[in-house]
């Protein structure tokens, strides 16, 4: 038999109640955020009140004196993830054409599960990789050629120590390759076929269908793949810290060691025998949180804008 429905009002309240279970879930998370960025701000009030802004320009890092500066962290954040970005972006991107439009059917499957493989390799790992093979090479191969080659420049100037921006930004960008590329993959993959087939149909080559066409329609969920692997660069700590040599320092070159804004709380956090050193590591983590969300504010404002542009087209 048929059943009869119920009450009207049944279904009102039972959506009624699922409603407020979602907005009670989103809430959390916005709370939880919050909670986070209060409690960083109100322990790194000393350090507000004894640096004010001059906290985020000053160079000083000596925790005997109590003198205390973010520059030197900041400068390192934000050159390490540049340049890993600079490296990954154009292998990741590749890599995801050519997992998604060129490799052979029998291949493709174990090609994409070893690409997200290695996007969920603990990041410890790739610290002792690049620890104990990447930077011995280093600094017994690519550092001294680079020195003796081009050492005229201040981007190569220096003692080869191995330990450096140089490393960190290379296991950075070994990191987030697996990232851009899962992702260009997917938003590639799922470009509408009459798309390609309609462009094929005209005379094109693969070739051209895929940077005429099939990139260009993609375009913006490969940008959101880029800022995403920003995000993940710009906070990534132990790799990082194990090889970029964490000195407190602003150096043109990139053979000599640096320190991040996420390394520097890694190592001296356990160790900070007075408030105000404890005060300053909170302040650079409310400024690592604070850049975080500007960069994904950022991306999605990118995202949002391009794809207004391509509905407008």
């Amino acid at each position: 038999m048929r059943q009869r429905p119920g009450p009207w009002w049944r279904s009102r309240f039972e959506l009624s109640g699922f409603q407020l279970i979602t907005l009670l879930a989103a809430a959390a998370v916005g709370l939880v955020l919050l909670g986070l960025a209060v409690e960083l701000y109100r322990n790194s009030q000393d350090a507000r009140a004894a640096f004010g802004w001059g906290f985020l320009r000053s160079r000083a890092w000596d925790p005997v004196a109590g003198e205390f500066g973010a520059l030197p962290f900041i400068y390192g954040t934000v050159v390490s993830s540049l340049l890993a970005l600079l490296l990954a972006t154009p292998l990741g991107i590749l890599t995801g054409i050519y997992l998604a439009e060129l490799a052979p059917p029998r291949w493709r499957a174990l090609l994409s599960f070893l690409v997200e493989l290695l996007a969920a390799v603990p990041s410890v790992v790739y610290g002792l990789w690049g620890l104990y093979v990447m930077v011995p090479w280093l600094q017994e191969r690519i550092q001294p050629w680079l020195g003796e080659h081009l050492g005229f420049l201040p981007l190569f100037e220096g003692a080869p120590y191995g330990i450096s921006m140089m490393a960190g930004a290379l296991v950075l960008a070994i990191m987030i390759v697996p990232t851009i590329s899962a992702i260009s993959r997917d938003v590639i993959g799922a470009v509408p076929r009459s798309q390609r087939e309609a462009f094929l149909a005209l005379g094109a080559t693969p070739m051209e269908t895929i940077f005429r066409v099939v990139l260009p329609f993609a375009r913006s969920g490969i940008a959101g793949a880029v800022i995403l692997a920003l995000g993940r660069a710009l906070g990534e700590t132990m790799a990082v810290t194990m090889v970029i040599g964490n000195a407190p320092e602003i150096s043109t070159s990139l053979l000599a060691p640096a320190a991040t804004m996420a390394s520097v709380i890694a190592n001296e956090f356990a160790e900070a025998t007075t408030e105000l050193h404890r005060a300053a590591l909170m302040e650079i983590g409310l400024l690592l949180l604070v850049i975080s969300l500007l960069v994904n504010i950022l991306a999605r404002l990118l995202l949002r804008r391009l794809q207004v542009v391509e509905g407008a087209r």
